[in-house]
């Protein structure tokens, strides 16, 4: 069985939906801490040509506090939010297609951001046909004190996994050696570049899921989730 663990991030880049789509299991981490300036509750769409970045809002909190426990500003109004990315692609021309995805995911009951960022994740794996088994890392009974490749290496033996794959950037954190030694394929996905028709200007690399799915139809999206990337 091949598993994936990733951190949650909110309507992130077409690679992490490809990751999710070479595994059997993706287990999203809920129990490790929240870091601030990454992705977590933020990513960049397509504004006028030029990229901007959307966010969910957080209430000020403990920089220890794990991601589950982090909460959405108290000022966040979800409609807000959709009429930046109403404004951003109204003229996209699948536009009418991703907005009630987006509206869910949006409209998403409740302040807690790990739960809102899951909700995410299963509603754009639903929308692009993925049919990996997603779990949450706190549901798994494994030490949670681990760190680093030891803790991914506990999970997967827990999941009863025989491959573990990881975006190209683990090639500076994991050693073969060390996951062959417990019964592990280490293998590494490296998506390939990926371009589409954004509009009349210069194409603007790695923004959200949102952006493509607003700009290309189905059929090219399906292809770059299951031949846009090489695993080594």
């Amino acid at each position: 069985m091949r598993v994936a663990i990733m951190q949650p991030y909110f309507l992130p880049y077409i690679g992490y939906w490809q990751l999710i789509h070479a595994v059997d299991t993706f287990v999203v981490y809920d129990n490790i801490k929240y870091t601030k300036k990454g992705w977590i509750n933020r990513n960049r769409l397509l504004l006028n040509g030029q990229p901007a970045t959307f966010s969910l809002p957080l209430q000020k909190a403990s920089d220890a506090l794990m991601i589950r426990d982090r909460r959405l500003s108290k000022s966040f109004h979800h409609d807000d939010l959709l009429k930046q990315f109403e404004g951003a692609y109204h003229h996209a021309p699948y536009f009418s297609e991703v907005m009630p995805m987006l509206k869910e995911i949006v409209r998403f009951p409740g302040e807690n951001l790990f739960d809102c960022i899951l909700n995410s994740i299963r509603q754009v794996c639903e929308v692009l046909g993925i049919a990996t088994k997603v779990v949450v890392s706190s549901s798994l009974e494994v030490d949670h004190s681990l760190k680093s490749g030891a803790k991914v290496r506990a999970i997967c033996a827990s999941l009863g996994a025989s491959v573990y794959i990881n975006p190209s950037g683990g090639r500076l954190l994991y050693l073969e050696e060390e996951f062959a030694l417990h019964g592990l394929d280490l293998r590494f996905l490296d998506s390939i570049p990926f371009t589409y028709l954004q509009g009349p200007g210069e194409f603007v690399p790695t923004l959200s899921i949102v952006d493509v799915l607003m700009f290309c139809p189905r059929a090219q999206v399906t292809h770059a989730l299951t031949n846009g990337y090489t695993l080594s």
